[in-house]
């Protein structure tokens, strides 16, 4: 698991092979990944929108935007978290991906970026 902690907004990201979607002789490795987004902050904030990059060992990457995560747009909470998951194939069976989620402060409306770390996506039997 890997963590980062942007403007008192603390973001956790655990990530997992999927075999049973992947099809390895076709070049389609299936990924998941659970994202927990924690508000450390005392204000209560709103995920807008989120950016991804995306990338496979081969060379190859691809940028993402969209509104909110999964189709929702969730306030949090000062003291509170929201949890996803979500998933990405690529055309290797390693990879990474970083992001940012644009966030939206209820108390002041100030509107302020939150950096994803980075997270590898590797299939398990390449660590062997």
């Amino acid at each position: 698991m890997v963590t980062q902690i942007t403007r008192g907004i603390k973001i956790s990201v655990d990530t997992s092979y999927q075999p049973e979607f992947s099809h390895p002789e076709n070049d389609h490795f299936m990924f998941a990944y659970k994202i927990s987004i924690e508000n450390l902050t005392d204000s209560s904030i709103q995920l807008m929108s989120r950016q991804w990059n995306i990338f496979d060992s081969n060379g190859s990457h691809h940028h993402v935007e969209g509104e909110g995560v999964v189709g929702l747009q969730p306030v949090i909470e000062p003291g509170t978290y929201h949890q996803y998951v979500s998933g990405c194939h690529l055309k290797t069976d390693i990879g990474s991906m970083k992001g940012s989620y644009f966030m939206y402060s209820l108390a002041d409306g100030e509107r302020f970026e939150v950096e994803i770390p980075v997270f590898h996506l590797i299939a398990p039997y390449r660590l062997n």
